[in-house]
């Protein structure tokens, strides 16, 4: 075999490991998520994650065709990690604002449920401006819960957590005087447990449409269009073929999807 013809099958060679590799890469997708917002995302002792959140993504990787590579990190790194190319979308019970909008887009909603405030069922505390005023109220640091209660309850000692499950854990102990979260997750990752027995919802659901916005969608970078348009295509598939509802009934009594904002 002459030189010439060898360097161009070798070159050839080359260029066909070079598009193996960018095809094997690009069938992966990398998916941030929180593991630390049960029932949407936990880790068992094991280390492994589960929850609604994973078992969304997962379902949406297969839909796609796609391997789910699942990447965790603590929600307050979550938006400037996807920016640094860590994984390519978040898939973490992240609501749809026009604040986050400003640095990702979004798909469409893959749920939507209202927040609630949560203290001891004898507190004799209400869900109003007056109520509240004055009393410590925790909630997760960067969230859209954060938004709300500094917007509408001002004149509440507003106390920061970096997870929900330390929010939690100090209603428990007696540390603050209530919490507003997600109700569903509040009723399944408190509530239900035993370190949530002597607490009840306070008051109705909690919704502003500048801070709670059109609900929980997934992020990725901005100008990401093909991708986008994957996820929504695949989100309407799972919803249609019935997968969607399987993952919903593990978790949930009732389709946390069609549930609107602020009912």
């Amino acid at each position: 075999m002459g030189l010439r013809k060898l360097a161009i099958t070798v070159a050839a060679g080359a260029m066909a490991l070079g598009l193996a590799t960018q095809a094997q890469a690009e069938d992966v997708l990398r998916i941030g998520v929180e593991g630390a917002y049960p029932p949407f995302s936990s880790k068992t002792a094991s280390g492994e994650l589960v929850g609604f959140d994973i078992d969304i993504a997962m379902a949406l990787c297969d839909q796609m065709g796609r391997k789910c590579e699942l990447v965790e990190q603590d929600w307050d790194g979550i938006i400037p990690a996807l920016l640094a190319k860590k994984y390519d979308a978040i898939v973490a019970s992240m609501s749809i604002t026009e604040e986050r909008k400003k640095r990702v887009d979004f798909t469409s909603k893959y749920y939507n449920t209202p927040a609630k405030f949560v203290a001891a069922d004898n507190s004799g505390l209400s869900d109003t401006k007056e109520g509240l005023a004055g009393k410590r109220v925790g909630v997760q640091r960067g969230t859209v819960h954060q938004c709300y209660m500094e917007k509408m309850f001002p004149d509440t000692e507003l106390v920061l957590y970096g997870t929900q499950e330390d929010v939690f854990q100090d209603l428990s102990a007696g540390r603050i005087d209530a919490q507003l979260s997600d109700s569903i997750q509040a009723l399944e990752g408190f509530l239900t447990q035993d370190a949530g027995k002597g607490f009840a919802f306070l008051g109705g659901d909690q919704y502003e449409a500048g801070c709670y916005g059109e609900g929980a969608g997934i992020a990725i970078r901005k100008g990401e269009d093909k991708l986008r348009a994957a996820l929504n295509d695949a989100i309407k598939a799972i919803r249609a073929n019935g997968t969607y509802a399987k993952i919903n009934a593990k978790y949930f009594e009732f389709d946390i999807y069609g549930a609107p904002a602020g009912s």
